[in-house]
């Protein structure tokens, strides 16, 4: 894990989150900065600092977010719809360096997101 990454302070539980599910490969936890009703993150506990830096042998675990991602706006009752959004490097608008999916929902989402 990256010794200075907020996430990995989160994953290791040395920084609190409201946490909503976990397992073994992955942490959701409610984001701090919520831009809709609901504004989860769900982090791989393996440090991987963005979607750049994906592996071709991680590309597995990158499917297993998506299907917890759905798991999580199922059990949010997000059945009218949700956005999954993974910002990657500066103009990509990633803020910390460790691979995470936004999921929001709980409000229509617009396009163009910004």
């Amino acid at each position: 894990m990256g010794s200075d990454c907020v996430f990995c302070k989160i994953v290791d539980g040395r920084i609190p989150a409201k946490r909503i599910a976990e397992d073994e490969l992955y942490l959701c936890f409610a984001d701090l900065n919520a831009q809709a009703p609901t504004h989860v993150l769900l982090v791989p506990k393996q440090h991987i600092a963005s979607l750049a830096e994906i592996a071709p042998e991680q590309t597995e675990l990158l499917g297993y977010l998506m299907a917890k991602a759905a798991e999580v706006a199922r059990e949010a009752g997000l059945a009218k719809g949700y956005r999954v959004v993974i910002n990657t490097g500066v103009d990509g608008g990633q803020t910390v360096d460790h691979l995470h999916l936004h999921l929001l929902g709980g409000r229509a989402m617009h396009w163009p997101p910004g």
